[in-house]
């Protein structure tokens, strides 16, 4: 009988579409939320909202790139300290080998003749050290941009949700498009967090509701700040 392992593989890419959608759904919809609270017109809302969400994916972009650009940078500093160690300091390197196959129940003459043979190769043994005794992987080169993209994408398509339904076309004061912007943008967030939860293997009616109740609580928090402010 074949065995088929199944395993999601697409972690990077859904942790990004996460950052960017959530914060995309519940920023411009507690900010929209802000205003109708401060009885403010459609039209500035949204104005304020369109220029957020604009600010809101670029900010949230570059927060991406910066953070895949600092990984990077961070692995190839340790790359080069790594071959300088195993350059000038070969027998305290191969005794850090031995460590790490000494957790896993291997004999010291399995060590030994395990050591001997990854050292031939510099390259494989200076990999071997960044996996196993610093735990990092080679990041992708293009994952920086990647990331700022996918983001900022997800950021945009997450923010017209909400703000979508206080557009001229649909709604013609700010009470009514708020009220539709609560049913719409509570249905888009449930969906979310139901997909996201059950794409990572997670119970996926409750991280529907979490993600629900955490734009709720964003909201509620905007409009009834802003009308007592008011």
């Amino acid at each position: 009988m074949s065995h088929e392992e199944k395993h999601f593989g697409g972690s990077e890419i859904v942790r990004d579409i996460v950052i960017g959608m959530s914060d995309g759904l519940t920023v411009p919809f507690a900010l929209a939320a802000g205003l109708t609270g401060a009885a403010q017109g459609n039209g500035i809302i949204v104005t304020a909202g369109l220029a957020e969400i604009i600010a809101g994916s670029i900010a949230m972009g570059l927060g991406g790139y910066l953070a895949g650009k600092t990984e990077i940078d961070h692995y190839d500093s340790e790359l080069s300290r790594e071959y300088e160690e195993v350059e000038l300091f070969p027998e305290k390197e191969r005794e850090e080998v031995r460590e790490v196959f000494e957790e896993y129940g291997l004999s010291p003459e399995s060590q030994h003749l395990i050591v001997e043979e990854l050292a031939k190769d510099k390259d494989k043994w200076v990999n071997f050290m960044m996996r196993f005794e610093l735990g990092l992987e080679k990041p992708d080169i293009n994952r920086a941009r990647q990331s700022a993209l996918t983001i900022g994408i997800s950021y945009i398509v997450g923010g017209i949700v909400p703000l979508s339904s206080y557009f001229p076309f649909f709604t013609s004061n700010s009470q009514d498009g708020f009220f539709y912007s609560c049913i719409v943008t509570a249905i888009c967030l449930f969906i979310f967090g139901y997909f996201k939860t059950k794409i990572i293997g997670q119970p996926p009616l409750q991280g529907a509701f979490k993600i629900l109740f955490i734009g709720a609580l964003a909201a509620s928090s905007a409009y009834f700040v802003a009308n007592w402010i008011n």
